[in-house]
């Protein structure tokens, strides 16, 4: 089964996360298929806190992928301020 989850990156305090689609048996930071977008949930100032390539995530859903909760969460953060703008 493809899922698509977050990946975690950064230094220790200091998360960064990537948005992969990846098999569900790999380990999280292990192999993945594609990489969709980030998630920086620290970001301030001028930083970009969120940027997801909404196009290919449709088309790995459309596909069978299984979002996680959190990025179901960001999805949907991401389209509500790409209305705004």
């Amino acid at each position: 089964m493809v899922v698509i989850r977050l990946s975690r990156g950064g230094a220790k305090k200091r998360p960064f996360y990537h948005i992969v689609v990846a098999d569900k048996q790999r380990a999280r930071n292990g192999r993945f298929i594609e990489q969709v977008g980030y998630f920086n949930p620290i970001a301030s100032g001028k930083d970009v806190r969120l940027t997801i390539d909404i196009e290919r995530v449709q088309h790995w859903i459309s596909q069978g992928a299984q979002p996680s909760d959190r990025v179901k969460s960001l999805i949907q953060a991401h389209k509500e301020t790409a209305e705004k703008a």
